[in-house]
């Protein structure tokens, strides 16, 4: 289950040596809710990468930070740092070959 990233935890999140994995997301956005359970599988089988959700509408100031403009956004950082975005829904696999290629 991908963990819950909110306004107060991200600093700590952010932390992490692993690659970080947030998915920003809202209740009202229909492909947001398509990719949700993508999201949630693949935190069951990438355990060694730090994924969550972002709730944009509860955690403004997490969103403003990543100028997440649009969603579902889904923002790679490793070290802290970004190293993909990726904006809309897309398959499972296409977010997996990103995790494959950033995680190590």
């Amino acid at each position: 289950m991908a963990l819950e990233i909110t306004d107060q935890n991200i600093g700590e999140i952010l932390t992490s040596d692993k690659l970080v994995v947030m998915d920003f997301w809202a209740a009202w956005c229909g492909p947001c809710r398509m990719i949700g359970p993508i999201i949630n599988e693949l935190a069951n089988e990438n355990t060694d990468v730090v994924i969550g959700k972002v709730d944009v509408t509860s955690n403004p100031e997490a969103s403003a930070k990543y100028g997440v403009t649009s969603i579902p956004t889904i923002i790679f950082l490793r070290d802290g740092s970004e190293v993909y975005r990726q904006k809309g829904a897309v398959p499972k696999s296409a977010l997996q070959s990103v995790i494959d290629e950033f995680k190590n």
